[in-house]
């Protein structure tokens, strides 16, 4: 009875899953609490989308892989400035939104596997920043994060002293199978790293379930552990340098179960 429900509901274009636990969901997210560091927060880019917040310790770092291309690369730009060349890959553009000597562009997506269309990240930095010298990692790829994230191998995860992320479709969190790939691939990231900083991307909104809400996109940045040898949980939200992704629309705050 169940299995002809479920297949009369996607015959008729409804998807149908089972929900998570809301309290599996509410033990990851207090392990997503912001710290703060030794290493204050600076703002790169500019002041709306495509401008993130950092941990300022960055001498050292040798460049930056920032895939997901979009017609602006301040974020870029500003690390340009600092002597840090950036190494960009999208393919659906033809080329970086940015001329520069220090500037690589590969006109591919990122992926699980590597073809004629798509690269792995540890391809691609292989391919162009090989050894171990520290890297910083830019990510905004429209939900790919998850598998590609998920998939890196662990010595190339780590030659990031910093990674911003932006997450998509933590909605998802309620549907118990996108959980587990979720919840998988954060807790591989908090192996080695420290939150310090995670900002909703007011273009997403939020959704509630029950008395838990979650903002569909949300721009995280990690530190590596190494880097950190004092922590505390931030208490102020939102951050000073923040700004809204659209200046037109409505703020979406960090809700309070995200950082209680």
């Amino acid at each position: 009875m169940k299995y002809a429900f479920v297949s009369a509901c996607l015959s008729a274009g409804i998807s149908v899953a089972r929900q998570t636990k809301i309290e599996a969901v509410r033990d990851l997210i207090r392990q997503l609490h912001p710290l703060v560091t030794e290493h204050a927060l600076i703002r790169m880019g500019h002041d709306s989308d495509g401008g993130y917040l950092i941990p300022d310790d960055l001498d050292g770092i040798v460049a930056c892989f920032s895939p997901g291309v979009s017609d602006y690369a301040t974020f870029e730009a500003s690390l340009l400035k600092r002597g840090i060349p950036c190494f960009l890959a999208d393919g659906s553009v033809d080329s970086a939104p940015i001329k520069d000597d220090m500037v690589q562009f590969t006109k591919k997506f990122l992926g699980v596997t590597t073809s004629d269309l798509a690269v792995t990240l540890d391809d691609w930095v292989d391919s162009n920043k090989p050894g171990d010298e520290d890297l910083v990692l830019q990510m905004d790829i429209e939900g790919a994060e998850w598998p590609v994230l998920l998939n890196v191998a662990r010595r190339t995860l780590r030659r990031f002293r910093i990674i911003v992320v932006e997450l998509h479709n933590l909605e998802r969190l309620m549907d118990m199978h996108a959980f587990v790939i979720v919840k998988s691939t954060l807790e591989r990231l908090l192996d080695d790293f420290y939150v310090v900083h995670n900002h909703p991307n007011n273009d997403g909104g939020s959704v509630r379930f029950r008395s838990l809400v979650i903002p569909r996109m949300q721009e995280m940045t990690f530190i590596r552990k190494d880097r950190v040898t004092t922590t505390r949980l931030a208490q102020t939200f939102p951050h000073p340098l923040d700004r809204k992704n659209v200046v037109s629309k409505a703020d979406v705050p960090l809700p309070r179960e995200w950082f209680g």
